[in-house]
């Protein structure tokens, strides 16, 4: 019984251990900028209200457009599909406000069936192949970079991180949340990312 009891506070410890470390290398991570000029600015989507962006999604957007400004690349690419009670996709009150904002409207790609990171990024992807794009900035607020930069590398993606500096999860119970939900999804991309690398070596 004894026996059992250590093994199983064991495997407690070790969980507990790789929250922890996650956690920290979420913060970390999310601390750095790595943007490097490149072709194409993918902003990650968040929530819009009644054609206006959230205010979480505007700080992104005022990141992005910013990137775009100072010429790290050419092209923005905007995400996010149709919110509930919405009339327009995020993408798309998204564009609206970056051409308010003084980008041209030929530099700005949309897509508007998105509602995950994942499906973000995978739709950006499509519309990088398709317009011949090889490399991204991508930008999100700082505590979900490491997530969306492994799914951009375990997709195939060649990009960049650029958290946005104006962040609205300042507070520690705003980031405490935020935390509470980034923490499982890193970790089961993590896992995914080494489950499907360790296959990769038999196959």
């Amino acid at each position: 019984m004894k026996k059992i009891l250590k093994i199983f506070l064991g495997i407690i410890a070790v969980i507990a251990l790789h929250i922890v470390v996650s956690a920290i290398i979420i913060v970390v991570y999310g601390n750095m900028d790595f943007k490097k000029h490149s072709d194409v600015i993918i902003v990650l989507g968040a929530s819009t209200y009644n054609d206006t962006v959230s205010p979480v999604y505007k700080e992104r957007l005022n990141h992005g457009i910013s990137l775009y400004k100072e010429g790290y690349a050419d092209k923005m690419i905007l995400t996010g599909g149709m919110g509930a009670g919405n009339d327009k996709s995020d993408a798309e009150v998204a564009k609206e406000y970056a051409i308010s904002q003084g980008v041209a409207q030929e530099d700005i790609f949309i897509e508007t069936t998105s509602k995950i990171t994942l499906e973000n990024l995978l739709n950006a992807k499509k519309i990088m192949k398709a317009e011949g794009l090889e490399t991204a900035i991508i930008v999100s607020d700082p505590l979900h970079m490491k997530r969306a930069m492994l799914i951009a590398k375990i997709e195939g993606i060649k990009a960049y991180s650029s958290p946005t500096p104006t962040t609205l999860y300042r507070g520690n119970k705003a980031k405490f949340d935020f935390m509470v939900r980034e923490v499982p999804c890193y970790i089961y991309y993590t896992w995914y990312w080494i489950i499907s690398g360790i296959i990769g070596l038999f196959t």
